[in-house]
């Protein structure tokens, strides 16, 4: 498989698909594993396009580059200008708003959507003494962190995931980062405890990846048996239903709200948290509705789900204790 940076861009060709990543080493390893699967479903050849974007240049927290969309924008601009056929995200990543001229392909099966706590000598969150430090990027783990032991320090943490981890030992006791990631970077065995989801709700589409596609190339070949060959329809659903809830809430980076979606049975489970940012307030609704893979009647499901809990929190005051766009 071939690797191509930006700079130096890969004119389409017959039997060819260009799929543009992010040229950090997890990104770089999730989308060789979803080009390895176009490469089985359609026997053409793959190139992965790397594109440099914003959040990674910048030593910014998230919240100051101005959210999730510096991971994206620039992945999106290569793929609307043709210098790619397909891109490859962190679903976390993605804004909740549509993008002109594009479409989410597909959503291949979700790894593990769980926070990883990784504390140095093995140490679980229980373990960590009074006082210890605890990095991390996200507020929201932030909050859920000091909820659970308010005698800790939470530190701000930015960088890859082996400079995180490089730290762990040195000046931070632990520090929280996505099991999902770490899994694919082979870097489980730095986990020292993996936080229930019905506990510590991840990200919203934590440990999901979403394929875009130009909108005019969505139902063309052979982008359609790549991405019918990608997409899993329980992931699609799961991480539909924690964006809609996202969206419905007008939530940006900077809003502590976790939230797991899960199939149960014949129905769709969606459970979600608004923290305040101090982590002393914690607001907590969870809601299901009827849902099948193969009911037709069940497309749109995800999304009304995701809005109907989203409102719940909003009526039950998520909109005082955390900084959202939407009001009750």
């Amino acid at each position: 498989m071939r690797v191509h940076r930006d700079g130096t861009p890969v004119a389409p060709a017959p039997g060819l698909i260009r799929i543009g990543t992010r040229g950090s080493a997890l990104a770089v390893a999730q989308t060789t594993t979803v080009a390895e699967s176009i490469v089985a479903a359609t026997g053409l050849e793959a190139v992965l396009v790397i594109v440099t974007t914003r959040g990674d240049v910048s030593r910014e927290s998230l919240s100051q580059l101005g959210g999730t969309g510096v991971f994206v924008s620039a992945l999106r601009e290569a793929l609307l200008a043709g210098r790619c056929d397909l891109a490859v995200h962190s679903l976390k990543d993605l804004p909740t708003g549509p993008c002109d001229g594009i479409a989410l392909g597909a959503v291949p099966p979700r790894a593990d959507a769980r926070d990883a706590l990784c504390g140095r000598d093995g140490l679980t969150l229980a373990m960590l003494p009074a006082g210890a430090r605890v990095g991390t990027g996200s507020p929201r783990r932030a909050a859920q962190i000091r909820l659970r032991r308010p005698d800790v320090e939470v530190l701000d943490l930015r960088g890859n995931v082996d400079t995180r981890l490089g730290r762990v030992g040195a000046d931070l006791d632990a520090v929280v980062l996505a099991c999902a990631g770490l899994d694919r970077l082979g870097r489980g065995a730095a986990i020292s405890e993996r936080f229930p989801l019905d506990e510590v709700p991840p990200a919203p589409g934590q440990g999901a990846l979403a394929i875009e596609v130009r909108s005019a190339d969505a139902g063309c070949e052979p982008y359609r048996t790549a991405l019918d060959a990608l997409d899993h329809a329980p992931s699609r659903a799961t991480a539909l239903a924690e964006r809609a809830l996202l969206a419905t809430l007008e939530a940006g980076c900077a809003a502590p709200i976790g939230a797991t979606a899960r199939i149960d049975g014949e129905r769709l489970l969606l459970r979600a948290e608004v923290h305040g940012a101090d982590g002393r307030e914690q607001l907590v609704f969870t809601d299901a509705l009827p849902w099948s893979a193969t009911d037709a009647e069940s497309a749109g499901v995800p999304e009304l789900l995701g809005a109907r809990v989203a409102d719940q929190l909003l009526q039950m005051g998520a909109a005082r204790i955390a900084p959202l766009g939407a009001r009750p």
